[in-house]
């Protein structure tokens, strides 16, 4: 038997055992929502990590009682620390600021299917974890971070209930990226300027592999995606999704002194008459996500993340919603090809080519009338094909001549047009020249969308904001411009010079997570213009864009040139994709993508420099499959069509000639 001594430092041990054990199991208890007291808010860190754990985020309050945080990968900073808050009219929310609880950690799943994106079905997994704040005057803000395995989210929300309209004057979020990052960014352009004062329409050249740090040569400031390469196999886009009517689209500062780049608002002028810029809303209300996609080039390419965060889809009526190709003669042929004889032969040819719609352009109203219009339509559907109308978007903010004008300014002349369009037979709309990014705007934006969805319309913006996650809201939205796309190149040769390095920027930019109209393939001659690429460069961009309706600027005379075998790959490449995968590249040097659908692997590559290249593709997910490989050749169209055969373990070498390219089906 122990002695007493003993017996006392046994029952001591135990009791000290206890002790530990319910310390443990009472922070499992208290996982759910974790009170601090003020001091040790500001001594405390607390973390969220992806599922994989590979992506950490840190967050903390600074000595100032400011809030910030940081994202790492592998261990390695890709994201320093870097501010959170905002300023509202009747609120400062970014210091002075305590932490009054932290929520547990909480994992997120969501499985979804969209018919306008990369991949049709998606499955999204993170961990979620709220942080709650208050200032001095007790006035409250939640930070929430939802963490994946390719990158970070965060938004704020404004809880409570008050009399009346808040206003958020500023956010002071920041993206703090390390020394020695490079970035690929588009300029915003200033609001009012341009041709009949149209822009900002996202609509200027990626500078690329700029140092982190330099300010954007237009006072307005950087759009979103913006991409970066930090340290090693890193990189980070940064951009927002989930941004409504009850929210302004932000952008990144002109200036980013020590690589700190401040989420910025529109400008004053970006509103619809009588409506406003910044955020106002009654409490409670959320801000858009804004989003941190971080891992290897090929996770950026592959993300789904600005999808995966997008509100679900509204309730509507799906039937009518058919993704496609299509006929469009004003991008080669111009304003004088919108006349009743050359767009029946548009018709024919898509028909042709088994394309699902052609598109009539700006003012058809004039030029052959509803009338003649409807004759069309009814036309069109004995072909298989459905018509899509041009419309401008404008009050007063452009000055853009072209009609129909006016039409879609209020809800009771939308719904009066939408079911004369509906009536008429009209599959869809094409609408331009948007006013900037102010709430406004957006709810603009998604007025229309409701309104197009309720009379079975498909919708296309151009001269636009990014579309910011909404085509999974609203399946209506086929796809939207917001990019310099081919009709540039038809103005200016400056801007045929730019193609071959720009098209190879996009796939991680700006059509990342979002569809869009770049109106590619030109096969043959741009009048007045000299191509700078290849025809088979051409042809890859119809896998390597991604838009819910791809239009194609090839006409009919010129398709006619083309061999059967081209011919044959353009009426069959999918409009939805089943899966992607990104096989090789670099920003503004060459990309390889592959995509799959309807039991087919599509690989398209481009180069967009001047030198002739040579690479290893690895392709062993093809299981040794061999395939029809289209590439630049020496016969009338500049191309020719080989069977490939991938090695043993899926290496493949391909030939790309100076800013060529090429398609493969397997």
């Amino acid at each position: 038997m122990p002695s007493l001594s003993k017996q006392s430092n046994l029952r001591t041990g135990v009791y000290r055992s206890l002790i530990f054990l319910v310390g443990i199991l009472g922070l499992g208890a208290c996982a759910q929502k974790t009170k601090v007291s003020s001091s040790s808010a500001m001594e405390k860190e607390y973390t969220v990590e992806s599922p994989d754990q590979s992506i950490k985020v840190r967050f903390s309050l600074t000595p100032g009682q400011s809030a910030t945080y940081a994202v790492s990968r592998g261990g390695a900073t890709v994201l320093q620390d870097s501010r959170l808050g905002v300023v509202m009219e009747d609120a400062d929310l970014s210091q002075g600021l305590t932490l009054a609880s932290v929520s547990g950690v909480e994992s997120v799943k969501d499985n979804y299917e969209i018919l306008t994106a990369k991949r049709k079905e998606n499955t999204y997994r993170a961990n979620k974890r709220t942080f709650h704040l208050k200032n001095a005057q007790g006035q409250q803000l939640d930070v929430i971070f939802q963490v994946s395995n390719d990158g970070v989210a965060f938004r704020y929300y404004f809880p409570g209930q008050a009399s009346g309209k808040k206003t958020i004057t500023r956010e002071v979020t920041s993206f703090k990226l390390p020394e020695g990052t490079k970035g690929w960014m588009q300029p915003m352009s200033d609001a009012k300027t341009g041709w009949e004062r149209t822009n900002p329409s996202y609509e200027e050249y990626y500078l690329k592999g700029i140092p982190v740090g330099t300010p954007s040569p237009i006072k307005a400031g950087w759009v979103f995606p913006a991409l970066f390469q930090t340290t090693g196999d890193n990189w980070v886009l940064l951009s927002e999704t989930a941004s409504y009517g009850d929210y302004c689209a932000s952008r990144l500062g002109q200036n980013s002194p020590g690589g700190e780049y401040s989420l910025a608002f529109p400008q004053d002028v970006e509103h619809n008459p009588g409506g406003g810029v910044n955020p106002t809303s009654e409490l409670p209300f959320y801000s858009p996500w804004r989003l941190v996609a971080v891992g290897s080039l090929k996770t950026i390419a592959e993300s789904t993340l600005g999808i995966d965060l997008a509100k679900p889809a509204v309730d509507m009526e799906k039937g009518f919603i058919k993704p496609g190709k299509s006929a469009w003669s004003w991008a080669i042929l111009k304003d004088d090809s919108t006349v009743y004889d050359v767009q029946k032969r548009f018709i024919d040819y898509a028909s042709r080519m088994k394309w699902s719609y052609t598109l009539i352009d700006a003012d058809w109203d004039k030029k052959i009338g509803y009338e003649k219009v409807k004759e069309l339509a009814d036309y069109a559907k004995t072909r298989n094909v459905g018509l899509l109308l041009w419309y401008n978007s404008a009050g007063p903010w452009n000055g853009a001549p072209y009609t129909p004008r006016d039409k879609m300014l209020t809800h009771e002349s939308r719904m009066q047009e939408f079911k004369r369009l509906h009536d008429m037979g009209i599959k869809g709309v094409k609408i331009d020249f948007f006013g900037g990014d102010g709430q406004s705007v957006m709810q603009y934006y998604n007025d229309i969308l409701k309104d197009a969805a309720e009379h079975k319309l498909l919708v296309n913006f151009h001269g636009c904001t990014l579309p910011r996650g909404w085509q999974r809201t609203y399946p209506n939205l086929m796809t939207m411009e917001s990019i310099k796309g081919f009709e540039f190149i038809t103005f200016e040769q400056q801007n045929a010079d730019e193609e071959p390095a720009h098209a190879t920027v996009i796939p991680f930019t700006r059509n990342v997570f979002d569809p869009m109209d770049f109106t590619p393939v030109n096969l043959t001659k741009i009048p007045r213009i000299t191509r700078r690429t290849t025809p088979a460069f051409e042809l890859a961009l119809s896998v390597l864009f991604t838009s819910g309706v791809q239009h194609y600027v090839e006409i009919p005379s010129g398709m006619a040139k083309m061999p059967a075998y081209v011919q044959d790959f353009l009426k069959e490449v999918p409009s939805v994709w089943e899966e992607v995968k990104f096989i090789h590249g670099y920003p503004g040097k060459e990309v390889v993508m592959a995509r799959k659908a309807n039991g087919k692997w599509y690989v398209a590559g481009i180069n967009g420099e001047k030198t002739a290249k040579t690479l290893q593709l690895d392709l062993s997910f093809l299981d040794g499959k061999k395939g029809a490989y289209i590439t630049d050749g020496t016969d009338a169209a500049g191309m020719q069509q080989q069977t490939i055969d991938p090695a043993k373990g899926g290496k493949t070498t391909v030939e790309l000639k100076p800013n060529g390219g090429f398609v493969m089906v397997f």
